[in-house]
């Protein structure tokens, strides 16, 4: 998939399964990538970040045929606001957004000589991980869990440092570029477990509970 019904053939790649990465590609390779390495400002800094890059690399959001979004695994917030950010923009330009894996996109830009691990940070000492043939095929995964329990293969990606490897973060330019070639996951985030803050589905009764048992009045 090269260009929209329109001939547009630019491709904005996002990410936000991390910090926020993004990245712009055209049928010849890697045109713009761009960060923003705070975990904790996805929503502040994401569009200002597209703009720059557009900006930058001299192209407008009129520009745009494809957006590739990444939807992780990753934290409830971050991954959130980079899908629903893609699929709006998707809507106001009238073009398609594909979701990949944000794991596939990291072992995308990975040259290997064997099987491999992508790996990010789950926090609560856990990882994000999936295992990679040499080629960027994705054999297992992804799942969540201790860093000390992943398959014994060198480790890649923004969590690699937790598993002895060194850190890497995910190019968004070679996520827009290779995207299409990826596969496809949808747009629901992959979050592979429970948010840390969740809205309680029963009520907690404030008052008092009727004795068990009637006191002996005799």
């Amino acid at each position: 998939m090269s260009a929209d019904r329109t001939g547009r053939d630019l491709r904005l790649g996002i990410d936000t399964s991390t910090d926020v990465r993004v990245g712009l590609a055209d049928d010849t390779g890697v045109l713009a990538s761009r960060a923003v390495t705070n975990t904790r400002a996805h929503a502040e800094q994401l569009m200002p970040l597209v703009t720059a890059t557009l900006a930058g690399a001299g192209r407008r959001l009129a520009d745009i045929g494809l957006i590739v979004v990444g939807v992780g695994p990753g934290p409830f917030t971050g991954l959130r606001v980079g899908v629903v950010t893609a699929q709006t923009l998707g809507l106001a330009l009238g073009v398609p957004v594909r979701g990949v894996c944000s794991l596939d996109a990291v072992a995308a830009g990975h040259a290997a000589e064997g099987e491999f691990l992508a790996v990010s940070d789950a926090r609560r000492r856990e990882v994000y991980w999936a295992r990679y043939a040499a080629d960027g095929r994705r054999l297992e995964g992804p799942a969540v869990s201790p860093a000390s329990e992943l398959p014994d293969l060198p480790v890649i990606g923004p969590g690699a440092h937790l598993a002895g490897g060194e850190a890497s973060g995910l190019d968004g330019g070679v996520l827009a570029f290779t995207g299409p070639r990826l596969p496809e996951a949808g747009l629901s985030p992959l979050y592979l477990r429970r948010p840390d803050a969740e809205v309680p589905t029963t009520r907690k009764s404030t008052l008092l509970q009727p004795r068990l048992a009637r006191l002996d009045r005799s």
